[in-house]
């Protein structure tokens, strides 16, 4: 079977995996003062020895891209910023409470949102009123999501000199045209100007965001769009498949869907990425992401150190993430758990000193063990089943992962699962063999909850 073949086969909506069981399973609502419980049992077990993660979620937005299906608040207002880091402090320390030692911060990420809506002031205030409280790894990895059009010099200074080295860039695509449709305007020469001047302050990595299948794209576009990109020569990107979800993005309503490139057309667009970026020295690092041989991820990668959780894969192995701010999910590695959605919910809860968790999942140890095959397959290429799980895997995963491997996708070696150079294209799919909630599923016909794999 061709690569083009095997790439419409798989094409079939799959999670992402930064979590497992993935959020459509957890419950909608969970007993806050068990998650409490099972966090601070958690804290105590990994905080002196591996420390912990920090996501800090900064939704507010000047303007609606059409294509987004993050949480976000559309404002120009920027007097919001005040009542939002106040809340977010008051939130960490609700955390705090829970905790036995100082916490240790390993791992870091500013996400939104635009995080650079923020001031550098602002920002800076934020953080050090963290930071104050908290002892910083010295092998800790600080980054943050910022907007070509506002990430300014200052904002890369300040961010600097608190312990930030990688940048990821928003980029999405280049074409005017495109850029229109999705209501997304930053010239090229902004993407390139806060590209170099974080290399200038001393920025180690920089990531770009890119997405395919957007409306109005074209192989033409995209191809110029990855030219411009690897001549720009970012240390990561990220090649993202546009995952139209209008049931759950509005604003994916606001073009015509016949604007949207079809499934062969996508497939398409998919491979001359995929090819220019291979062609020009990345290395697929898998799940969307390729990386320059000098980039930590592509080291991590081969020393069998990758990690992947909510904020996408990693270098850094924490089992504790803090997700702080309105919709942030956190994970104690027993326990999931999503923050309020809205504004008012969130401010709410920790005005009046509650946790504001929403929703969440407390994980068997079943749970733990599938999601660890899942990991090894996302950020190790193989795994090994325990013989606890031979009964399970035989009736629940073998019928996809014998499929699998009549694809020569994967290689099935006794408990050993492997995945092949081919299958390297399929992660997603090979990940989902191990998913008992969607395999259980599958046989239920309904609402899409997942975006296809391409």
């Amino acid at each position: 079977m061709s690569d083009t073949d095997l790439l419409q086969k798989y094409n079939v909506p799959v999670p992402r995996y930064t979590s497992y069981p993935t959020v459509p399973v957890w419950q909608d609502a969970i007993d806050v003062s068990e998650f409490t419980g099972v966090f601070a049992h958690q804290f105590a077990a990994e905080n002196s020895t591996h420390g912990i993660s920090l996501y800090i979620h900064l939704p507010f937005c000047e303007s609606l891209c059409t294509y987004c299906g993050c949480n976000k608040k559309i404002t120009t207002n920027h007097s919001v910023e005040d009542d939002y880091i106040a809340a977010i402090i008051k939130e960490w320390h609700l955390y705090l409470q829970l905790m036995d030692e100082q916490p240790v911060i390993r791992e870091l990420h500013l996400g939104g949102g635009t995080p650079t809506f923020f001031s550098p002031a602002n920002i800076e205030r934020l953080l050090t009123a963290i930071f104050d409280t908290a002892t910083i790894h010295p092998e800790h990895e600080f980054s943050f999501e910022g907007h070509p059009n506002n990430t300014t010099e200052a904002h890369l200074k300040t961010l600097y000199r608190l312990g930030f080295r990688r940048l990821s860039l928003g980029v999405q695509d280049n074409d005017p045209e495109v850029q229109r449709i999705i209501n997304r305007i930053q010239p090229l020469a902004h993407v390139k100007q806060v590209t170099e001047t974080a290399r200038a302050i001393g920025y180690t990595s920089v990531n770009f965001d890119l997405i395919y299948g957007l409306p109005r794209q074209s192989l033409e576009s995209i191809a110029r769009t990855i030219e411009q990109t690897i001549a720009l020569q970012p240390d990561r990107i990220a090649f993202y498949s546009y995952a139209h979800v209008p049931w759950t993005s509005k604003g994916q309503r606001l073009f015509d869907e016949h604007d949207l490139p079809t499934a062969d057309e996508k497939l398409n667009l998919y491979l001359c990425g995929r090819d220019l970026f291979l062609r020009h020295g990345y290395s697929d690092i898998g799940m969307d992401h390729f990386s320059l041989p000098t980039d930590t991820l592509y080291e991590a990668a081969g020393a069998g150190h990758l990690h992947r959780n909510f904020m996408g894969y990693t270098t850094q192995n924490t089992n504790m993430l803090i997700g702080l701010g309105v919709s942030a999910i956190s994970s104690t590695g027993r326990s999931f758990s999503q923050n309020e959605k809205t504004i008012h919910d969130y401010y709410d809860d920790v005005n009046n000193d509650r946790l504001p968790v929403r929703k969440g999942y407390f994980l068997s140890d079943e749970d733990l063990r599938f999601g660890q095959y899942i990991l090894d397959i996302s950020c190790r290429g193989k795994t090994t089943i325990q013989p606890c799980d031979q009964e399970t895997v035989t009736e629940l995963c073998l019928p996809a992962l014998t499929g699998l491997a009549a694809d020569g996708l994967v290689l099935i070696n006794g408990h050993d699962i492997i995945v092949t150079t081919a299958g390297k294209n399929f992660i997603r799919n090979i990940c989902s063999a191990f998913d008992l909630y969607l395999q259980k599923s599958r046989a239920n016909a309904g609402k899409p909850m997942f975006s296809n794999a391409i």
